[in-house]
């Protein structure tokens, strides 16, 4: 049986997307996100609990988030899980990641954002956002 490897996060970006070029040119875009739980203790107490989520974008997509997105944004996004392993000093180290395939930008922020023509925007955003949304 064919395996799944799909997620859907909302959450709020940590800090400012890293946007770097790979020797082909395509852009690669880095970022992470803070996914917020809040509820009751047993002793009725309020707790919470921050899950961290490093996201990497790639092509046009790695090209709008590094453009559009901020600290403090809030997004939704889909993607696949993925970790790389690497060997430094002789040692492991791994880095889970979601590889994003959807974007959409949840802020009303658009006054901090640059100006681009709002149709260009729009479409890039929810071209395939409609099959995918489980609501």
């Amino acid at each position: 049986m064919k395996g799944v490897n799909k997620c859907i996060f909302v959450g709020t970006l940590g800090r400012d997307p890293e946007t770097k070029f790979v020797p082909s040119g395509d852009p690669v875009t880095n970022w992470s996100i803070a996914i917020n739980e809040s509820w009751k203790g047993k002793d009725g107490k309020p707790q919470e609990r921050t899950e961290w989520v490093n996201c990497v974008a790639f092509s046009r997509l790695a090209e709008i988030a590094g453009e559009y997105l901020r600290k403090g944004s809030k997004v939704y996004l889909e993607g696949q899980l993925r970790t790389q392993s690497w060997e430094k000093d002789g040692q492991k180290h791994y880095r889970t990641e979601v590889v994003v395939r959807e974007l959409q930008m949840l802020d009303g922020k658009k006054e901090e954002l640059p100006q681009r023509r709002p149709e260009q925007l729009s479409q890039e955003m929810l071209d395939g956002l409609e099959d995918d949304f489980p609501f």
